[in-house]
C-alpha cells in the first residue's frame, strides 16, 4: 500500500508531525472533557439557573445562592457521571468491534446531543435528562481516545504524554471558569445567558473534533487484530519512519502485534466486562484483581478532595470568609495555579515513579486540607463573631491552603489514576480496562457531587444567614475538608499495600508483576523477582515486545533462535503445596 484511500493525514505527514497532529485531534477531547468538568461550577451559582431548576433561590442582599434542595442540586451535577458510567462501558466495547476512530466519532454526537439539550432545558427533569445523554458521550470519548493516543504513540513516551494531556484538561476547566465569571458581570449576572451560553460553548471543540477525526489514521494494532496487516504496515511507517532504522523499527513493531494478536486470538472469548470483573478464564493474569485495582484508584482520587474542591471552591473560599465577587476570582486563579502544576508530573512522573508521586501528593494534600479546614473553622467564627479583619487574615491562609492542595494534586495524583490502566491491563484488554478505570472515576465523582451540597451545605448557611449556634448539618459542612484530609492520610498504607510499580516496566513484564497468588505488593515484587532470576531470558524476550506469559494456562513463553519453550510459572504458594 502506497497510501490510504482518501484524504487522510497520514498520507502528507510522518513520525514526529504526524504525532502531533494525532495529539492535537486527542486533545479536544480532553478539553472537551475538562471543560465539561468546570462549567457546573459556575451554572450552579446562576441566578437564573437556580430559580428555573427549583432548588434554591439568590440572596437579593448578599446575592449569594441560598440552597434549599441540596439533594436536587447534587442530582443534577452526579447524574452525568452515571451516563458516563454507561457510556464508558459502552465505548470500550464498540472500539473494539468497529474501530477507534468511528468510536471517537459516536461518542462526539452523543455530547453533542447531550449539549444542546442541557443549553435548551426548561425544568430540572430536562436538565437531569439532558445530563445523563452528555455523560455518555463524555464516557465513551474517555474510554476510547487515550486508547487510540497510545496505540499510536511510542511506549517510551505515553508517561509523559498522559500527563501533557491534563494539562490540557485543566485548561478546559480554566476556560470554564473564566468564561463564566465574565458572563456573570452581564445584566448582574441575572441573565439566562450566564448559564446557557457556557454550556452551548462546550459544543465548538466537539463538532471540530468529529468532522476532523475522519481525516486521522486507525490504531495500527486495531487494524491488526481485524487483519487490516497492509494498512497498519503503512500506517506504522509513516509514524515511525520508512527508511534505515525508522523502518525496520516499525517493521518490528508491526511483527511483534502480529505475534500477540495470534496469541490473544484464543482467549477473545474470556475477555467480557464480566469475566474481567472476576477474573474468569484469566490464570496467572489475575485480571480481575487489576480491576479492582483501577476502579478504586479513580475513586480514591476523588474522596481526596479534588471533586469537592473543583465544584464548590467559591463556596469554600466564602466559608474563609471571603465576598461572593472576591470568592470567585480567588478560585479563578486557583485553577490557573492547577493547571500550570500539572506541568510538574511531566518531568517527574518517568523519575520517582507512579507510587512515590502518590505517596508524597497524597501527604502533601492531607496536610493541606486538615490546614484548610481549620483556618475555615475559625475565618466562620469569626464572621459571625463580626471579627471581619480576624475572618479576612483566617480566610487568606484557608485560601492559600487549597492553592497548595490543588497544586499539588495537580502534580499527582491528577495523572497516576489515568495512567496506571493504560499500563497494568494485558494488551489484549487494554481498551476495556482503560473503561473499567473510566467507571471508577464515575462512581467516584458522582458518588461525591451528589454528597457535596449536602457536606457543604452547612457551612454555606452559616455564612449567609451568620447565626452563632451551630446545628447538625453545619457540623457536618465545617468538618468536610477534614474528611478529605483523612482520606489522604488512609490513602498512602492503600497504595503502599496494594498498588505494585509499573515505572519503567514494559507491559509484558506487568503480567510477572501481577503473577502473584496474593494481592500484596511485597509478594508481587518477591514474585517477579524470582521469575526473573530463575529465567533471567525472561526480561529480555519483555523488551522484544513478546508475549510471556499465556493467559490460560500460566505459562511463561519465550522466544530463542526462533524456538518457542514453555516454563511454567510457580508461585510460592504452589511451591508450598507441593509434594
Amino acid at each position: 500500500m502506497e497510501r490510504l484511500p482518501g484524504f487522510n493525514v497520514a498520507n502528507f505527514l510522518e513520525k514526529r508531525q504526524l504525532l502531533i497532529a494525532i495529539n492535537c485531534i486527542a486533545a479536544l477531547s480532553i478539553f472537551f472533557f475538562g471543560y465539561d468538568q468546570g462549567m457546573m461550577g459556575g451554572v450552579n451559582n446562576a441566578k437564573d439557573y437556580i430559580d428555573l431548576m427549583g432548588f434554591g433561590y439568590v440572596d437579593p442582599v448578599t446575592e449569594e445562592p441560598i440552597i434549599t434542595d441540596s439533594l436536587l442540586q447534587g442530582g443534577i451535577v452526579s447524574v452525568y457521571y452515571l451516563g458516563t458510567l454507561f457510556g464508558c462501558l459502552g465505548g470500550g466495547w464498540v472500539g473494539d468491534k468497529v474501530g477507534r476512530i468511528k468510536t471517537i466519532a459516536l461518542g462526539a454526537v452523543w455530547a453533542i446531543v447531550g449539549a444542546t439539550l442541557q443549553c435548551s432545558a426548561m425544568n430540572h427533569n430536562w436538565m437531569i435528562c439532558a445530563r445523563a445523554v452528555n455523560g455518555i458521550g463524555t464516557g465513551i470519548l474517555n474510554a476510547i481516545v487515550p486508547v487510540w493516543a497510545t496505540e499510536t504513540a511510542e511506549h517510551t513516551s505515553r508517561g509523559q504524554f498522559i500527563a501533557i494531556e491534563f494539562t490540557l484538561n485543566i485548561f478546559g476547566v480554566v476556560v470554564a471558569y473564566w468564561l463564566e465569571f465574565g458572563l456573570s458581570f452581564i445584566d448582574n449576572g441575572n441573565s439566562e445567558i450566564r448559564w446557557r451560553f457556557p454550556i452551548a460553548f462546550q459544543i465548538i471543540p466537539l463538532l471540530v473534533l468529529l468532522g476532523a477525526v475522519w481525516f486521522f489514521p486507525e490504531s495500527p494494532r486495531w487494524l491488526v487484530k481485524e487483519n487490516r496487516v497492509e494498512e497498519a504496515r503503512f500506517i506504522l511507517h509513516r509514524l515511525r519512519g520508512s527508511t534505515g532504522d525508522d523502518l525496520l523499527r516499525a517493521n518490528s513493531e508491526l511483527h511483534d502485534i502480529s505475534n500477540i494478536v495470534a496469541l490473544e486470538s484464543k482467549e477473545s472469548n474470556k475477555n467480557s466486562y464480566l469475566h474481567m470483573l472476576f477474573g474468569i478464564g484469566s490464570g496467572e493474569l489475575h485480571t480481575g484483581r487489576r480491576v479492582q485495582l483501577v476502579v478504586w484508584l479513580q475513586i480514591i482520587q476523588e474522596w481526596v478532595g479534588i471533586a469537592g474542591v473543583t465544584i464548590y471552591a467559591p463556596t469554600i473560599f466564602r466559608i474563609a470568609g471571603f465576598d461572593t465577587y472576591k470568592s470567585q476570582w480567588i478560585s479563578g486563579l486557583n485553577n490557573i495555579f492547577y493547571m500550570f502544576a500539572t506541568l510538574i508530573c511531566v518531568f517527574t512522573l518517568d523519575k520517582i515513579g507512579r507510587r512515590w508521586t502518590l505517596y508524597w501528593g497524597a501527604m502533601g494534600q492531607g496536610i493541606a486540607m486538615f490546614l484548610a479546614g481549620a483556618f475555615s473553622k475559625l475565618g466562620q467564627d469569626a464572621t459571625a463573631d463580626g471579627d471581619i479583619s480576624k475572618a479576612n487574615s483566617f480566610g487568606a491562609a484557608a485560601a492559600s491552603f487549597v492553592f497548595i492542595f490543588t497544586s499539588v494534586f495537580g502534580a499527582t495524583w491528577l495523572t497516576v489514576p489515568w495512567l496506571y490502566p493504560a499500563e497494568i491491563f494485558p494488551l489484549q484488554v487494554r481498551a476495556k480496562g482503560n473503561a473499567w478505570g473510566v467507571v471508577g472515576w464515575s462512581i467516584g465523582n458522582g458518588w461525591l457531587t451528589l454528597l457535596c451540597p449536602v457536606m457543604f451545605s452547612g457551612m454555606s448557611t452559616l455564612i449567609s444567614l451568620t447565626v452563632i449556634s451551630l446545628t447538625d448539618d453545619t457540623a457536618i459542612g465545617s468538618t468536610t475538608l477534614h474528611i478529605f484530609g483523612a482520606c489522604n492520610i488512609v490513602a498512602i498504607p492503600v497504595v503502599w499495600a496494594l498498588y505494585p510499580e509499573s515505572n519503567q516496566r514494559t507491559l509484558e513484564e506487568m503480567d510477572l508483576l501481577f503473577a502473584a497468588p496474593t494481592p500484596w505488593v511485597w509478594d508481587a515484587e518477591r514474585t517477579f523477582a524470582r521469575l526473573k532470576a530463575e529465567q533471567p531470558e525472561l526480561v529480555q524476550a519483555a523488551k522484544r515486545g513478546e508475549h510471556v506469559v499465556d493467559p490460560e494456562a500460566g505459562f511463561v513463553t519465550t522466544t530463542s533462535h526462533g524456538k518457542t519453550q514453555e516454563n511454567a510459572i510457580h508461585t510460592e504458594s504452589e511451591e508450598n503445596t507441593s509434594p
